[in-house]
């Protein structure tokens, strides 16, 4: 009879205990390009596997998916130490990447936001031109396109729609390299779509992602920033405070995908997407399992 009682107490004290954290209904953000909606997916089936029902809400803009992090409509997102740093924070010195990470943790960590271990994938912002395009022959450095646009030449750039409004982007790119591109020389599109102008001669130079898995598919370089103007972009998990603490079990769950990310194997799952065409949910599986997570 007692051995009854103390199953069914213990079942109930499982069952009740919210700070087992299983369970959990989580909002998951994500942007509207291929790495986002990977990692978005990926952390979905992730939280799932582990007894989490999740929602995924992923395809926003940068400013949009911060926006919904600090009001509670999701609860956690992937986010770049430099976004956070120049964008959010609006910090412009130029820093290292370990203390650019440190900085955003701190200014981000007063708004409520927690930075967990950020992982070896540094998808900062690079300027990609194609070796067999007369326009651009030549160049190795942002000096020599900066030095290109001075002398006259119309480049026509292709950018994402954010790109030309940001501080760590064309605004401020320009102001350092103290080049105008102009504006009838940019085109916003998407990145996807840029590329595929750039490999074909349709454009000139793209601001391109340096994890992107087309860069190395359609054989294009990246220009080298020879001024160090863009900042360091890790790429972290971020959660709110109060969705932590309710479930401490996150961090180690989240940081297990992070310590598993680095340039190489992003470029690679980004390509598998753009390039092999397979689906955001096959490729997130199938690295998920290869890295021994689910």
């Amino acid at each position: 009879m007692h051995f009854f009682l103390r199953v069914a107490a213990s079942a109930a004290l499982f069952f009740a205990s919210p700070a087992a954290g299983w369970g959990a209904e989580l909002a998951v953000g994500g942007k509207n390009f291929t790495e986002q909606l990977l990692m978005a997916e990926m952390t979905k089936q992730l939280l799932e596997s582990k007894g989490h029902t999740v929602v995924k809400k992923d395809g926003m803009g940068t400013v949009i998916v911060r926006a919904a992090l600090e009001g509670g409509e999701v609860d956690l997102y992937w986010e770049y130490t430099g976004t956070s740093l120049i964008t959010f924070n609006k910090v412009t010195e130029a820093l290292s990447a370990e203390e650019t990470y440190e900085r955003v943790k701190e200014l981000d960590g007063e708004k409520g936001l927690v930075w967990l271990a950020p992982s070896k994938a540094n998808n900062t912002y690079a300027m990609a031109i194609s070796t067999a395009n007369p326009n651009t022959a030549g160049m190795e450095t942002i000096s020599d396109l900066a030095a290109a646009y001075n002398a006259g030449k119309s480049l026509r750039m292709g950018t994402t729609a954010e790109f030309p409004k940001r501080e760590d982007g064309l605004l401020g790119l320009q102001r350092t390299y103290g080049f105008e591109a102009g504006r009838a020389n940019v085109r916003p599109m998407e990145l996807a779509l840029a590329y595929n102008a750039l490999a074909n001669g349709d454009l000139d130079v793209v601001s391109a992602q340096a994890t992107d898995g087309l860069i190395a598919a359609l054989g294009l370089a990246l220009l080298r920033d020879d001024k160090g103007f863009f900042p360091n972009y890790a790429l972290a998990p971020v959660i709110r405070k109060e969705t932590l603490d309710a479930n401490p079990e996150l961090k180690d769950i989240l940081e297990s995908l992070s310590a598993r990310l680095d340039d190489a194997a992003m470029q690679r799952l980004n390509g598998q997407v753009d390039v092999e065409k397979k689906s955001i949910e096959e490729v997130s599986a199938m690295f998920l399992k290869e890295s021994g997570l689910l």
